[in-house]
C-alpha cells in the first residue's frame, strides 16, 4: 500500500470562516475584525476567549464552522489546466454558469425578434 500523505484540497488549506447563529455576521480570517482590533490573517481558534459578535454581542460559541470562502476547490497542481476556470471560486463559478444560462435565454427569446 501507499504511504503517502493525504493531500488537501485549497480550501481545505484556506483558514476557514466562521458564521454566527444569532445574527449571520461571519468572521473571515483574510479581514479580521476591525471593531476589535483584530488583524488581518487571525484563524478563529486563537481570538481572545472573551472576543464577542461585532454586531450582537454573541459568545464565540454561538459560531459555526462553515469552511473556507474565496479559495478554488481543487488541488494546487491542477490550477494551471483548462481555461482558467480551475482558478475561480465557487461563487465566481455559479455566476459563470448561471450567467451563460441567462445569457442563452436571452438570445433564445431574441429569436421571436426576427420575422
Amino acid at each position: 500500500m501507499s504511504d503517502r500523505p493525504v493531500e488537501k484540497t485549497l480550501a481545505e488549506q484556506a483558514l476557514a470562516s466562521y458564521e454566527c447563529r444569532a445574527c449571520g455576521y461571519v468572521y473571515e480570517p483574510d479581514k479580521g475584525d476591525s471593531k476589535s482590533n483584530t488583524p488581518a490573517g487571525t484563524p478563529f481558534e486563537e481570538l481572545p476567549v472573551d472576543w464577542r459578535c461585532p454586531v450582537c454581542g454573541a459568545s464565540r460559541s454561538a459560531f459555526v464552522n462553515i469552511g473556507a470562502r474565496n479559495a478554488p476547490s481543487g488541488f494546487q497542481e491542477n490550477l494551471n489546466y483548462g481555461f482558467g476556470v480551475n482558478r475561480l471560486t465557487p461563487g465566481q463559478k455559479n455566476i459563470l454558469i448561471f450567467g451563460g444560462l441567462a445569457l442563452a435565454f436571452l438570445f433564445f427569446l431574441s429569436l421571436y425578434g426576427l420575422n
